[in-house]
């Protein structure tokens, strides 16, 4: 792991506070400084304002907002302080239906619990290193939910919109573009589906 996050300010959401030392503990081991807790999502809102984080991490499942509701609201509130910005969702719900939920409300990327030092590294690379365009459609405001890119000719063809300043880093992550360069890319798998562990045992979920 030589990836260089110490530019990276990462807000983090859940309601167990045990996950959040045990997270906040790896986020450390990566060189992040910077990191916001709150305890649910309505507790994170008003930490956007004040934090500006370049990065989300956030359970799935918390009362009285849950990660989808807090999601679904960065993406297209309109007091939303950045609909752009990169959400990695923690979850222990890895059914499709559920994988398929987080992609529809905007998430960027899914990491199963329980979080494992390399999902959740190569999750927070993705999202620097390899940000996925975003696209406007009827219902929907988010990252592209198409993984595999197919040729298509049809009249219903989405235009998307990718979040990068001039630079080509992601203008929701404007303190990641000290993060470092050089992280391998990634395999991609079908849109919806969720992957089994990849080599060296990569935990994480692709949507």
């Amino acid at each position: 792991m030589s990836y260089d996050f110490t530019g990276l300010s990462v807000l983090l959401v859940d309601d167990n506070r045990h996950m959040r030392v045990l997270v906040r503990r790896l986020l450390s081991a990566f060189g992040v400084a910077r990191v916001a807790e709150a305890a649910d999502g309505g507790a994170a809102w008003a930490d956007l304002f004040r934090a500006l984080p370049d990065v989300v991490l956030i359970d799935f499942a918390m009362e009285p907002v849950d990660g989808i509701e807090f999601t679904r609201r960065i993406r297209t509130a309109p007091d939303s302080p950045n609909s752009y910005l990169p959400i990695i969702m923690m979850t222990g719900y890895t059914e499709k239906t559920r994988v398929v939920e987080a992609r529809d409300a905007g998430v960027t990327e899914l990491v199963a619990k329980p979080v494992s030092a390399l999902s959740l590294y190569n999750r927070l690379v993705a999202v620097v290193e390899r940000p996925r365009p975003f696209v406007r459609a009827p219902g929907f405001f988010g990252p592209d939910r198409r993984r595999r890119q197919a040729p298509f000719k049809g009249p219903e063809r989405r235009v998307g919109q990718t979040p990068l300043g001039r630079s080509g880093r992601p203008a929701s992550a404007s303190a990641a573009g000290e993060a470092g360069r050089g992280a391998g890319s990634g395999s991609r798998a079908d849109s919806g589906a969720s992957r089994p562990p990849g080599p060296g045992g990569e935990d994480f979920l692709e949507i």
